[in-house]
């Protein structure tokens, strides 16, 4: 399994742009700061994880400002990035049933327009209807020049955490619509990257009843070290670095650093793992399960005998959609 996953990997590996390392304090709002940046980022981290309700919140947006044109809708994102086409969200409505039911789905890095289209028209056979997402710096929020989601994770520090914190208002966002527009259950259900986004999300956002995070991890700076998708912009930090150091620099955007809110957290969520993972490492990810049982968070565990990558091939992309589909059925059944 590892050898099929290392062969999926590298049929894409010449496009992988390593980018040079920059701390990008100017998309954190701080502009320079004193000139020492590691300690610069470490007190807004430690700033932002006093007030991460805050960061994590979208200003609120008026109702006409949401445009829906058959099944695609846009709004304005909550972040201002120096790029303009990603400032407006794109996602698609896939609508079922009452209309009382809805998941926002927010896809993996660098995933293609047309993925999780099969997804959605599952969760919409459930009765379920529901929301895909464009990350940003994807499809239509992809600045000119680029052919790769490359500015939502690369080795630049800051607008990496500017991106992830998008992508989480963006989700808050998607949520406002949905509620303003009579559904009365919204969940989350986000892969790989959007596994981390829409973990923030729900840790953060209380509207955000029910959530699978398919492919979790612990530390956002971890995965990046250590992982084989991104072992091209580890090549770029490691001059610069430590891996304890970046650890500290996206501690803001890590789904552990948040372990403390899981005590008071009493919805319903489903963490799957793949056992072959080279990617979300199996031994990250029970770092954050661990979190989840020290905290006293009784979310369900599903563990996949796959990989990163084969997580989307046969057979067990249709494991994972089953476990998917059904932990929402099963929830929403109950109430």
């Amino acid at each position: 399994m590892h050898h099929l996953e290392q062969r999926l990997h590298g049929r894409d590996v010449h496009l992988r742009v390593a980018r040079p390392f920059e701390w990008g304090m100017e998309f954190l709002g701080n502009g320079a700061g004193a000139g020492r940046p590691l300690e610069d980022i470490g007190r807004f981290n430690a700033e932002v994880l006093e007030a991460s309700e805050g960061f994590f919140a979208p200003p609120p947006l008026p109702a006409g400002d949401f445009e829906l044109d058959g099944e695609r809708l846009c709004f304005p994102s909550g972040i201002a990035s120096p790029y303009a086409a990603n400032n407006t969200v794109h996602a698609r409505l896939f609508e079922a049933g009452s209309g009382e039911r809805a998941v926002i789905v927010a896809p993996h890095w660098n995933a293609p327009e047309e993925s999780y289209v099969a997804l959605c028209r599952l969760l919409n056979r459930a009765g379920i209807s529901a929301l895909r997402l464009s990350l940003p710096y994807h499809d239509r929020r992809m600045p000119a020049g680029l052919t790769r989601a490359e500015y939502m994770v690369s080795a630049n520090i800051g607008r990496t955490i500017q991106a992830v914190r998008q992508a989480v208002q963006d989700v808050s966002r998607a949520a406002d619509w949905l509620t303003g527009r009579g559904v009365r259950r919204v969940g989350v259900v986000g892969t790989s990257i959007g596994s981390c986004v829409s973990w923030l999300a729900f840790l953060h956002d209380e509207r955000l009843e029910a959530g699978v995070f398919n492919m979790v991890s612990s530390y956002f700076g971890d995965v990046v070290w250590r992982g084989l998708t991104t072992s091209h912009i580890r090549r770029s930090l490691e001059p610069h670095l430590t891996l304890d150091e970046l650890r500290r620099a996206w501690l803001t955007i890590s789904p552990s650093a948040y372990a403390g809110r899981l005590a008071g957290i009493r919805r319903h969520a489903l963490m799957i793992s793949a056992r072959y993972d080279l990617t979300f490492l199996p031994d990250l990810s029970r770092i954050l399960f661990d979190d989840c049982e020290r905290h006293g968070a009784g979310f369900r565990k599903a563990f996949l005998p796959c990989g990163h990558y084969t997580i989307g091939r046969a057979p067990f992309k249709y494991v994972d959609a089953w476990h998917i589909i059904n932990f929402f059925r099963r929830v929403w059944r109950r109430r």
